[in-house]
Parts: C-alpha cells; structure tokens; sequence
C-alpha cells in the first residue's frame, strides 16, 4: 500500500480529553453498590477525583494511584464487574463527555479517518466508552485475569511512552500513516503520544503541555461543555454518536480502577 493510499486515525486521550472527570473513578459507587468496594476507598476516590479535576495528575501521583487501584480491585470476580459497569454506563459517563469533543470525532469520522481512544484507564471502561462516542476502536491498560479474577498485577500498562508504542502497533496493523494522523490530549505525560504523528494538538493542556504546545505551535483546544449525548439532536456531518446500550455489546467488563482492565486473551 501506497502512503497515498495509507488510512488515516484520529487519537484520543480519553480523561480530560473526551470527557471531564477521570473515567475509572467516576464507577466508584456503583461497584461500592456492588459490594466490591468499601465506603473509605470511595471517599479516597471523591478525593483523587477532586485532586485531578483542579490541577491533573502527574506522574508520581498517577503512579501511586495505579498502584493502590490494582491493589484494590485483586479478587474481583470480572464477570460482576463487567456488569455493573454495563449496567451504569450511561448514566455515569453519558453527561460528562465534551459537545466540543463528540463534535470532532463526527468530524474526524466524516472524513473517513478512524477514531481510536487510547486510555491508561482500564480497558473494559475505555472499550465501551469508546462505542459509546461512535470511536472505530480503543486501547487501554490490561490486567491479568486467572480463573475469572484479576490477580492485581497488570499487563500492559497504557501510559506515558507505552501509548505511542500502542500508536505504532496499530499504525502497522492498519497501514496508518502516523505522519498525516492527529492525536489529542490534556497531559504532559502523553507528550510521547502527541509526538508520534504529524497533527498533535491539546485539549485543555496541563501547565507543562500548554509550554510546549506554544513553543512547538500545536493547536490548544478547549472543550468546556460536558452534554449528554442524549440531549444532542444531530451531529456534524449528519454522523451519529451511537448511544444506544446495544451498541456496548458485551464488551463492558472490569475497570473500577485508575489502570485497571483485563487480561488479554491469548491465542
């Protein structure tokens, strides 16, 4: 295949980016409904919630947070997990996705790009938010799963330089040419993923991205308006964002936690 021939995606950080709060924390009381956590690690979860709305986190803080989430969720049966998170989906992530950010993936999708989010949150959470938005696909962090239950220990981390290589992975796969793709994000630690292809731009960057995005040109987005997919009579383009629970499947599954998700199933 040709570069000229080459298909294009559109990348997208998921917190901050496409929706306003982190994705994994936001399931925090449904799974203490669920009985898989208990009301401290809820109200630690308000508190990382609140910590990383009003300055982001940053690497350290996301590492300890990764460390006490995985640690959590050892033990928990996945199939419980994947459904509670099918059953609140909508309810929890539906009113906090950005107008603005739904608005340029139809963009991005009516001129036959690929959507894909790349998330260090789980990838049982990113998935289905990822259908949700009408994204063609997603990738997220993976955790390992022995006889239905994750063990704590992660397997493929989604973070920092871990999501370009993830970008390169799939641009081999699906003869993408990274050089005319676009990536979007609102944190310095995904510096490595904005680097990767030819259109980065931020999206309501940290301190540390919005220097370099100024000193580098990269376009600084900002999405303020989290509405729920429902309320949106049309997309841009006519491309409707799929919001139906259909449309989840049984992909939904464990992801209560900062980097949480299952394991990949291995031929």
């Amino acid at each position: 295949m040709t570069d000229a021939t080459k298909r294009v995606a559109a990348f997208f950080d998921l917190d901050k980016t496409v929706i306003a709060k982190s994705s994994t924390l936001a399931f925090s009381r449904p799974f203490f409904h669920g009985g898989l956590i208990n009301r401290r690690a809820v109200l630690k979860s308000a508190y990382a919630q609140f910590v990383f709305m009003q300055s982001g986190a940053d690497a350290d803080q996301v590492e300890r947070m990764r460390a006490h989430i995985t640690a959590l969720c050892e033990g928990w049966d996945i199939e419980q997990v994947r459904s509670i998170v099918e059953e609140t989906l909508h309810d929890i992530v539906d009113p906090l996705i950005y107008a603005e950010a739904a608005e340029l993936i139809a963009e991005h999708k009516a001129k036959g790009h690929d959507v894909v989010v790349v998330s260090a949150s789980g990838e049982e959470i990113v998935r289905p938010i990822a259908r949700m938005i009408g994204a063609t696909d997603s990738v997220g962090t993976q955790m390992v799963a022995d006889q239905g239950r994750y063990t704590g220990e992660i397997e493929f981390y989604c973070y920092g330089e871990n999501k370009a290589v993830a970008m390169k992975q799939l641009a081999a796969e699906r003869d993408y040419d990274l050089s005319t793709c676009y990536a979007y994000s609102d944190s310095s630690t995904d510096i490595p993923m904005l680097e990767v292809v030819g259109h980065p731009a931020t999206v309501n960057p940290d301190r540390v991205l919005k220097k370099l995005a100024t000193e580098r040109g990269w376009p600084v987005l900002t999405f303020s308006k989290p509405v729920s997919l429902r309320s949106r009579i049309q997309m841009p383009s006519g491309t409707t964002v799929a919001i139906t629970a259909a449309s989840l499947g049984v992909a939904a599954a464990a992801g209560a936690t900062w980097y949480g998700i299952r394991r990949r199933r291995r031929k």
